[in-house]
């Protein structure tokens, strides 16, 4: 039986796509599992400069899953382009890259650097990082997710996933302001904000 399916126009030999974050950029998981029976590989968010992420501790187990404060770690556009992109250009399954931005026009340089790497499948947008203090949340209002989407619709070549958050009283807004702007996917939805992250927010 055929699990292949197509989406935004991009086939994929069946829906099996691991979460942004919990995959890293493969290479770790790529010792335990063959990467080629997965139907994409989206990758950890990058930003425009490397991040240290937050001071531990940063996983807990709790009686009813897993709390996580991680704080976008990663090493930068210029070493995922230079190192992880071509780790992952060796295995056939299509490659979607998170990626966030403190601004609209960080978000669109980070979108315009992918733009010519083939491998890459599609962007999926971190519009709301809810351990991330000082932005980054572009998801609890209409208006700033509609701007940021459509700019990044101006310069993209690949489609567009928008991740959004769950911190709103109306995600169908949101989603909906994201759809208007030119993304061709809704990732549903990002991770909620605990409230000891809110106040050291």
């Amino acid at each position: 039986m055929s699990l292949e399916t197509k989406l935004f126009g991009v086939p994929f030999q069946n829906p099996v796509m691991v979460a942004s974050g919990t995959f890293g950029y493969g290479q770790e998981m790529a010792k335990f599992y063959d990467l080629n029976l997965l139907g994409a590989v989206v990758t950890k968010t990058i930003t425009k400069e490397p991040r240290k992420g937050n001071p531990p501790t940063r996983i807990t187990e709790t009686a009813s899953g897993m709390l996580n404060t991680i704080g976008l770690q990663n090493p930068g556009i210029d070493q995922f382009v230079a190192e992880e992109v071509k780790f992952l250009e060796q295995f056939t399954v299509p490659l979607i890259v998170n990626i966030a931005g403190h601004s609209a026009d960080e978000f669109v340089e980070l979108a315009e650097r992918l733009n010519g790497i083939e491998k890459i499948a599609s962007i999926e947008l971190n519009l709301s990082c809810p351990n991330v203090a000082g932005g980054l949340d572009f998801s609890t209002d209409a208006a700033r997710c509609e701007q940021v989407v459509r700019a990044i619709r101006k310069v993209s070549r690949k489609p567009i996933i928008a991740k959004l958050s769950p911190n709103v009283t109306n995600v169908q807004d949101i989603a909906k302001a994201a759809e208007g702007a030119g993304a061709d996917a809704i990732s549903v939805i990002n991770k909620q904000k605990r409230l000891s992250e809110i106040k050291n927010d």
